[in-house]
């Protein structure tokens, strides 16, 4: 009676703990969200019921195959008398337990063959966007529309040092967001330029590697407004934590509206190279540049990284001639991670960054380059 007592209490016990347990995860059911997000597409919401499918079938076939074994062992164990049944190679046991298996695998191929064949469906899409991944950034063009440009990390280096406490977004926040309409067919043109990179949003159930030389293709057809965030998924270098991706996805009149600011930024940005900037204007606009794009390769103070990344800080590049330091920026240094710049920022940027690596750290050159002169430069005159 009261080893009864006392296998009631500890079972009381025990569901009381459960009840506890499960209110606590239920107050923070967002942090354990362990299953796929469901997106904001057909196509991930296709492949997250497919998801959700796959999982019943593999329970219901766990419960099934639980079931029978932990009933045989209960009925059928030796302090009960049970004899083992003595047989060998049973035609229609095998037939069974083959036979059944395979349906299975049919029945749940397919929905998975028609979710496929959906997911690499890129035909008659209204929008096509080349996306190419640099390290560490991406680079986006709106086909046939004459807009492009380039989204880089945008946390502030104090966060990502340590120095400042860190943002809702840290490590996902860019410059310069993709932004799409929503209620259109997008086809996405996926490459790298320089190594292999990965672009993925899950909210869009897309996940394309970007390889040199290459082009994968992915689509999406975005339901509902919002911003949506990813990350390369591609262990690409050193700073590949550094490579966040942020989709807007706006009403077509505000894409629209999106894209006539991005042209007529492009218009003037084309103007600003003919003008002639001061000292001070350059060099502030250097060092915004130079921490966002330089800094996490010859580190905010100049000093580099001994071995891998040289200083520029004294440096024979950033205290030599000017033409030799532009050309550094612009064309990069061959089978060196020091990358060509001249696609990548516009004159009037390379201009600043150069005109601030000169003159920062107590290098004080006391010249300064202007927009002109690194147009001249890639024109080769």
């Amino acid at each position: 009676m009261l080893k009864t007592a006392y296998r009631l209490y500890a079972w009381m016990l025990g569901f009381t703990c459960l009840v506890a347990a499960s209110s606590a995860l239920a107050e923070e059911a967002e942090r354990w969200q362990f299953n796929m997000t469901p997106g904001v597409t057909p196509v991930s919401q296709n492949v997250y019921s497919l998801h959700m499918q796959m999982f019943w079938w593999c329970v219901g076939i766990g419960v099934v195959v639980f079931s029978i074994m932990f009933v045989s062992m209960f009925l059928h164990r030796k302090s009960r008398g049970a004899i083992p049944s003595n047989f060998h190679e049973s035609t229609a046991l095998e037939l069974v337990w083959t036979a059944i298996p395979f349906a299975i695998l049919i029945l749940m191929g397919i929905p998975a063959s028609k979710s496929l064949i959906d997911l690499y469906n890129t035909e008659k899409a209204e929008i096509d966007v080349l996306v190419t991944g640099y390290q560490w950034r991406w680079k986006y063009e709106i086909l046939g529309e004459d807009v492009s440009f380039f989204s880089n990390l945008a946390t502030p280096r104090d966060q990502i040092e340590g120095h400042a406490e860190k943002g809702p977004h840290y490590l996902l926040e860019v410059d310069e967001p993709l932004v799409l309409p929503i209620g259109k067919k997008i086809r996405f043109l996926v490459t790298a330029n320089d190594v292999i990179h990965s672009w993925w949003v899950p909210a869009f159930a897309i996940k394309r590697d970007a390889i040199p030389g290459f082009i994968n293709d992915a689509w999406t057809f975005i339901e509902q407004p919002g911003t949506y965030r990813g990350q390369c998924a591609e262990l690409c270098g050193k700073d590949h934590g550094f490579m966040p991706i942020v989709v807007e996805a706006k009403s077509d009149a505000e894409y629209r509206a999106w894209l006539d600011d991005k042209k007529a930024s492009a218009a003037a940005l084309a103007e600003l190279t003919e003008k002639t900037f001061t000292f001070d204007e350059l060099y502030e606009q250097g060092e915004q540049l130079y921490n966002r794009s330089c800094a996490s390769c010859h580190l905010a103070d100049g000093t580099g990284v001994s071995g891998v990344f040289p200083a520029l800080k004294d440096s024979p590049v950033a205290t030599g001639a000017m033409e030799h330091h532009i050309d550094v920026v612009v064309n990069g240094v061959a089978g060196t991670a020091m990358q060509a710049f001249g696609k990548q920022l516009s004159e009037v940027d390379i201009a600043a960054i150069v005109t601030y690596e000169r003159n920062a750290w107590g290098n004080n050159m006391g010249d300064l380059a202007q927009p002109l002169d690194i147009y001249n430069h890639k024109q080769g005159k």
